[in-house]
């Protein structure tokens, strides 16, 4: 019996089509992405200039804040720099955040207490325009610095994920304390004093 022969299969050419269009998915991908950083990297426009950002998460207890700097809504220049040295309360929220609207009172009488000791307290306003953010804050009665931060640079570089979000800096220029969420004034009292008595 003659061994059973089986032709062999001409290319299909489906092969070779599947690999093309893989290649160009690829190739457009690289694009996109190298696209995306580059006007990451060249984005303008900002009244804020940011440091570098952390390597991987969030910053926490025992790390040095990222810098930045900037123009607060009611046009003065403000850096973290520049506050080192004073037990210092930067806080992120915003004036659609229920949450940070419950809190905005306390926190201001908060800050008027301990301001006379040596506190400083920066606030950061982010996803929503300077002029809204300079509103809220004149209706709040806030006398601390507030930037307005509406393509979120600053709270990328501290990677805020929610709002509130509250880190207390001690005189020595590291973080103490991340707390997210509302802060209750008892929490607030007992922040503050960690980084006035520490």
């Amino acid at each position: 019996m003659d061994a059973l022969h089986v032709p062999a299969s001409r290319p299909s050419g489906l092969g070779a089509g599947r690999l093309r269009t893989v290649l160009v998915l690829v190739a457009a991908a690289a694009v996109v992405i190298a696209a995306a950083w580059y006007l990451d990297q060249g984005s303008g426009g900002s009244n804020v200039r940011t440091g570098e950002a952390p390597a991987g998460g969030q910053p926490r207890a025992g790390d040095v804040p990222p810098d930045f700097s900037g123009t607060a809504v009611d046009g003065t220049a403000v850096s973290l720099a520049a506050l080192k040295g004073r037990p210092t309360w930067l806080t992120f929220g915003a004036s659609w955040c229920p949450d940070c609207r419950a809190e905005a009172t306390d926190l201001q009488a908060t800050y008027a207490r301990y301001a006379p000791e040596g506190l400083a307290v920066l606030g950061v306003f982010i996803d929503e325009p300077e002029a809204a953010a300079a509103d809220y804050a004149r209706r709040v009665g806030f006398t601390f610095p507030l930037l307005s931060d509406p393509q979120g640079k600053i709270a990328d570089l501290y990677r805020t994920y929610g709002i509130p979000i509250h880190f207390f800096i001690g005189r020595d220029g590291l973080i103490r304390d991340v707390r997210i969420g509302r802060l209750t004034p008892a929490d607030m009292e007992q922040l503050v004093r960690t980084i006035l008595d520490g």
